[in-house]
This record gives C-alpha cells, structure tokens and sequence, in this order.
C-alpha cells in the first residue's frame, strides 16, 4: 500500500483504504479499481490523495505507522471534543486528558519508536491531525530526553489543544502564507495563541505548563518569535519541543507555510538548531524522525529508483528500500531489496512525489 494524488492515478489501481468525505460517510470501498474518470469527481470532494495497492506498492505495509494508529485511532475523539467544547462548556474539553493518556500509552509499548510520516490529510481534518501529530511527536521527544511522566503528559495535553485559538479567528486563513499575508491579515493570524490562552486561563485542570504551550509555541530563542518575543531559557522546555514539532508538521503539510518535503523540513529544523529552536530538541528530533516515509519513491546516488519498505530506528536516514528501476530505467527482473544501514556507498539523494 501507497499513497499518490489524484493526479497520479493511471487508472487500474487499487484502492487499499475506503475513501471517505467531511462526515465520515464513505464515498468509495476498498478494493476498487480506480479509473482516470473518477479524478474530476474525487477533486470536487476534495480529495487530494488516496492509498493504492499497485506493482510498486509491493512489500510495502503502512498499517504500523504510528501516524496512521494514532489518527485512526484518536482523531474522530478529539474531532468531537473540540466541537463539543465550541457549543457547550469548558467541561467537554477535559476529555482531552484520555486521548493524550492512549497516545502516551502507545508510545511508551516502542521505545524506539520512528515518527513516520505515512499518512494523508484532507483539508476537512487539518486542525486535528495536525495537533494529533504534533502531540505524537512532541511525546516522543520528551520521553527520549528523559522526562518525568507527569511532566509528559502535561506536555501532550497542550499540544493537543496548541491550535485551539484558531476557533476564534473570524478570517478564512486556509491556503494562506502568512509571510504573503497584508499586515493585518498577519496580526489576526498570529492572535491564536492568545485566543486560545484566553479560552483556557482560567480552567483549574489544566496545567501551567498545558497553558504555556498554547501561548508559546511560537516563541524562539533568538526572540524573533510570538506573542512575547521570549527567549532562551525565558521559553519553558514543552512550549520549546512544541516548536520544533508544531514547525516540522506544519512545513510537511503546508500550513501557513510553503509545503515540503519530509527530508527537506528536517534540514530546515537542523538548520535553525540553536538559534531558533532548542539545540537538544533538535537533536533529539533529528534521532526519532524518519527522512524518508516508508511508500517513499527515492532517488539514489546511483540512479536507481526506490521506494521504501521499512525503517531503520536507530538510523532514521537509512531505511531499507526495494528497487524498482535500475540505473538505465528498466525494472528488475528480481525483487532487490537494499538496507542502506549496510550499503554504505549508497545513499538517497531525492524523493519523487507519487
């Protein structure tokens, strides 16, 4: 199983997972075979990507990622807290704290755990799997710099409900780049945190630390960042792995920023490591993420064209790929499967969308 876009579809595949619209009602089964008439219908839906089985989905399984667990298993939870909370009382959201309990629980059955990026995003889900991933990651993050559980949990909680701000924002801001944003379509945008710090300051179960990562996750420790422009040690260590994982989701997704690709959004963290974001997080995050997506089409330096199978977890930049056409564009008679952990000469140098 693969993920394509729309656009991809040749017609033939088949469709591995129901596709479904805003309401959760199914649109397509499984197990259908895709036909190019179908795309104009699946973009009036909205529609951007779907999973396929094809020749070159081969070997390749993305029911481990713990994206996909973790969205399947939570969002429609965390979906119905956040609309519960919007049209009756404070006293909805503090179910918040079961979905961060599973995510954490979850977690903690792989200590070695690699976050892997193998899901899609409708723009109907964006606001929830967007804080379902930045408090996965932010999760494991804390975990690998030994944080105290409690600690842990105060951390996820906050992540979940980063994003809640947005509720209060009047301005359609889909779509938009908020550095391509007028100036006043920028101050409304960045007024989230405060929004939504305002919606939650005086709730007793919820903890400081929960509350500082909805103000403070844009803050960066050279001071460029919002609403107070604080820096260094002046930024509470959850608010600083909320950054790091609210910035790398959002480059991945395009979230008012231009989109990425995986590998890409790593260098632009690592790149910004000290001056903008914590130095161990970034350490840290650099260890736990994988650069290539297992159902990647890859490029290496010989080349070859890949996709990747599974990951390595202690060398997240090394996964182990299959190749799927030689160096003069022929495929192989012969599944040839290469672990790059044990190539040592061979190395991925792009990833190929679809």
């Amino acid at each position: 199983m693969r993920i394509i876009s729309i656009d991809s579809v040749k017609g033939n595949e088949i469709l591995a997972k129901d596709i479904t619209n805003d309401s959760d009602s199914i649109l397509m089964t499984a197990g259908t075979i895709m036909k190019k008439e179908y795309i104009n219908r699946l973009k009036e839906l909205n529609i951007e990507f779907i999973y396929v089985e094809d020749e070159i989905a081969k070997g390749v399984s993305l029911t481990e990622s713990l994206e996909i667990q973790i969205k399947e298993q939570c969002q429609e939870a965390i979906r119905e807290i956040l609309t519960k909370y919007t049209y009756h009382t404070d006293k909805e959201l503090e179910e918040i704290i079961t979905v961060a309990d599973e995510i954490i629980y979850d977690i903690m059955q792989e200590p070695e755990v690699i976050y892997n990026l193998s899901s899609i995003r409708n723009k109907s889900d964006g606001t929830y799997s967007h804080s379902l991933n930045v408090c996965a990651l932010s999760v494991i993050l804390a975990l690998k710099l030994r944080i105290p559980i409690w600690k842990v949990r105060e951390i996820a909680v906050g992540c979940l409900l980063h994003d809640i701000g947005f509720t209060y924002i009047a301005m359609d801001y889909s779509g938009l780049i908020l550095d391509e944003c007028s100036d006043k379509e920028q101050r409304e945008i960045k007024k989230h945190v405060i929004y939504g710090y305002s919606a939650v300051e005086n709730m007793e179960w919820l903890s400081s630390a929960s509350k500082d990562i909805i103000i403070s996750h844009h803050e960066r420790l050279d001071g460029s960042g919002y609403p107070f422009h604080l820096t260094k040690e002046k930024i509470k260590i959850g608010s600083k792995i909320a950054a790091v994982c609210d910035e790398f989701d959002s480059r991945v997704y395009g979230n008012l920023v231009p989109k990425m690709k995986v590998h890409d959004a790593i260098d632009f963290i690592v790149s910004q490591a000290g001056s903008k974001f914590d130095l161990n997080v970034v350490k840290v995050f650099v260890a736990s993420v994988a650069a290539y997506p297992i159902g990647a089409l890859v490029i290496t330096n010989q080349d070859e064209i890949g996709i990747v199978l599974r990951q390595n977890p202690k060398c997240p930049t090394r996964p182990v790929i299959r190749i799927i056409q030689d160096a003069n564009g022929n495929k192989p008679l012969e599944w040839i499967e290469k672990d790059l952990t044990k190539e040592l000469t061979l190395f991925i140098t792009d990833t190929i969308i679809d």
